[in-house]
């Protein structure tokens, strides 16, 4: 397993993240998978015997029934591992069941420490922006719990580039704790990220962690066939609520197949392999409900893709450019670059 800053702190995370939103038992979400607690005492066994060494969460992952079992899973390994957990959509009824404010942070906070069965979390990021609560009492709150000890690094995820780089100001003016990461969704089907978070995230100082890479199972070939639809999955159809242009699918899935049989490992492996090669990305956040998905995502740390096979799979899939970023790479000239510095995120 290699490893990376995340973001431009000290902390060192492994390339592959592992989540566990699959984490279910009889009484979860069963419909994003039904994994229980034995299948999950095995599964944090694995990773962690293969050197990952953080773990995704959030409090509104089966209600809390994610967090409690990756507490039970990892028990006497946890002051081995980093635990990222986020916070901010409903988990209780009434007008402060959910969102930013102070209140909900510092409750929130106590309730995952309880259902981790831990006095502390590594990473405790905002799932989404309320956007109604002001910046300053989510950052305030948020810094009053890493300074009682209670939170070490914070993070956000889902946020718009504006977001990040107002709170980042923010913080700073006031003297408070900074984000450290950014949990947003990048995937070869989907390379929006490239536009205006990731150039901010770089120069922020902010390590991305990759949600979605495998864009819902689609990138891992196992679904290849439309006609030809696997039973017993939770996708039911190509149109999953996921914005991509299925022609550049089709291209996308014939080059990583002939990538992956050129190289011997797997589609899943060559697509996560491809985000691992971008700038700014410290960990990607796999899912698996079994010990051979585990395993195989794992491997992903194991080896790199050539520039030339990295250059083909992004002429396929090149982000749709939106103003003003369009205009700037019409007028964009090797001398513009020279003399002000302007550098394009690859």
């Amino acid at each position: 397993m290699n490893y990376r800053k995340l973001g431009s702190g000290g902390l060192m995370v492994s390339e592959i993240c592992f989540g566990v939103m699959t984490f279910t038992n009889a009484k979860g979400w069963t419909h994003v998978g039904n994994t229980k607690q034995r299948e999950a005492d095995k599964l944090i066994n694995i990773a962690f015997d293969n050197g990952v060494n953080i773990y995704d969460t959030a409090d509104v992952y089966s209600n809390g029934i994610s967090e409690i079992m990756l507490g039970k899973a990892l028990g006497k390994k946890r002051n081995s591992t980093i635990i990222a957990t986020k916070f901010g959509f409903r988990m209780e009824d009434g007008p402060n069941g959910d969102g930013l404010s102070r209140n909900r942070i510092i409750k929130a906070c106590e309730d995952s420490l309880k259902r981790l069965g831990t006095d502390y979390i590594d990473l405790y990021q905002i799932h989404s922006d309320d956007f109604t609560t002001p910046i300053e009492e989510t950052l305030s709150a948020l810094n009053q719990l890493v300074k009682d000890g209670k939170v070490r690094y914070i993070g956000c995820s889902n946020y718009t580039a504006w977001q990040l780089t107002k709170a980042m100001y923010t913080s700073q003016i006031n003297g408070w704790e900074k984000f450290i990461s950014l949990q947003a969704y990048y995937t070869l089907l989907g390379r929006d990220l490239e536009l205006d978070l990731m150039p901010a995230c770089i120069d922020q100082g902010v390590g991305i962690m990759i949600w979605g890479p495998l864009h819902g199972g689609i990138l891992t070939g196992k679904y290849y066939n439309v006609n030809k639809w696997p039973k017993g999955t939770r996708i039911k159809s190509d149109d999953f609520g996921r914005p991509h242009d299925k022609k550049t699918e089709t291209k996308v899935l014939n080059e990583i197949k002939r990538i992956s049989i050129k190289r011997n490992v797997t589609m899943a492996q060559v697509s996560l392999n491809y985000l691992l090669r971008k700038q700014g990305i410290s960990t990607i956040v796999i899912g698996a409900t079994n010990e051979k998905q585990l395993i195989e995502n794992i491997k992903t740390s194991d080896f790199k893709l050539e520039e030339k096979e990295i250059n083909k799979l992004d002429g396929l899939t090149q982000p749709r450019e939106y103003y003003p970023h369009w205009y700037f790479n019409v007028y964009r000239k090797e001398s513009y670059q020279e003399n002000y510095k302007v550098k394009s995120v690859q």
